[in-house]
């Protein structure tokens, strides 16, 4: 990997040189981000790639290893605004969205935004709110925009849902409706860091004051770039083949219940395009859809009866037994 020259700080953001690729610029995102969180570059090259790829991200896995300081270290780091919102059973669709409270100063109602009004949402443990709240998200996922008081008001730009999900194991916790399991584009894992990560993490620096003293190292108006620079990947019609290849088969009754939904099928293009451009390339290979297809398809899908695996090893078995066309 090539070795990038720190760029200059003004106004407390690390300008980059103006001759530095796309794909340089994420590349030295990455770097940052994985000196905070040690030990998991491949998930946080998959955040990135989420990031470009215009999605929204689900993290499931035990407190503790780093969810929240993940998604804060991405949003310190692309100057975008963060908000944060810890799920819990009482947690109401207005808590998050906003009310509007009438104020007898202007004797007429005025509208309170809610912290999804953000560009980087943290819903922390997002499984132990109820259906009504998890559903609130919806639209705003979706549409970028959210509906109060029958106005629909639009969000800020780029918007970004991170949410964590613990184990539904768990006391205390409601299964993600598929509806919105469908909305995020990846779901990650992060895990226990090995000894060695674990290591560094007892002996350095506290990870709130290093991730207090992170600076930007890309700007919205650069996501926004990178988005359009992903967006004009190229894909091939070979490419395309391998694609429909591996998507009627999880269809096929084989490896799944039931197969992927077109719009499944769009989002393992978006994010394979965004990989690629990671990569330095402008087009798609086998490559990038392989890297990116368990996180990308995993947790839309139910392994057929009898399979004894787990959706991601069942995906990866699918694509081993899947030709190239």
């Amino acid at each position: 990997m090539a070795q990038l020259k720190p760029g200059r700080r003004v106004n407390s953001v690390n300008v980059l040189p103006m001759d530095m690729t796309v794909a340089q610029r994420l590349t030295r995102l990455v770097d940052q981000v994985d000196a905070i969180i040690v030990g998991k570059r491949d998930r946080i090259e998959d955040c990135v790639a989420c990031l470009v790829a215009g999605g929204h991200l689900l993290i499931e896995d035990v407190p503790g290893v780093g969810k929240t300081t993940l998604a804060q270290a991405l949003a310190v780091s692309l100057g975008l605004r963060f908000a944060r919102v810890q799920f819990t059973a009482d947690l109401m669709p207005s808590d998050l969205v906003g009310v509007s409270v009438f104020e007898r100063g202007r004797d007429a109602f005025v509208f309170h935004p809610g912290p999804v009004f953000t560009q980087v949402l943290l819903a922390d443990e997002i499984n132990r709110a109820g259906p009504r709240t998890q559903s609130a998200l919806l639209e705003a996922m979706e549409e970028r925009q959210v509906s109060v008081d029958n106005a629909t008001r639009e969000l800020p730009q780029p918007f970004f849902v991170v949410a964590t999900q613990n184990p539904t194991e768990q006391i205390g916790t409601y299964t993600l409706p598929e509806s919105q399991l469908d909305r995020f584009l990846m779901c990650i894992t992060l895990g226990y860091p090995d000894r060695q990560a674990e290591r560094a993490l007892l002996a350095g620096d506290d990870r709130r004051a290093a991730l207090a003293a992170l600076q930007p190292v890309m700007t919205p108006a650069d996501l926004q770039q990178a988005q359009a620079a992903a967006a004009r990947v190229a894909v091939s019609g070979a490419l395309l083949d391998y694609l429909q290849a591996l998507v009627e088969a999880t269809r096929s009754g084989r490896w799944f219940v039931q197969g992927l939904s077109p719009r499944a099928a769009l989002a393992v293009l978006r994010a394979a395009r965004a990989r690629a451009l990671m990569s330095g390339r402008d087009y798609v290979a086998p490559d990038d859809v392989q890297t990116i297809l368990p996180q990308t398809i995993a947790h839309r899908l139910v392994p057929a009866s009898g399979a004894g695996r787990g959706p991601r090893e069942q995906v990866r078995a699918m694509v081993e037994a899947t030709p190239i066309p």
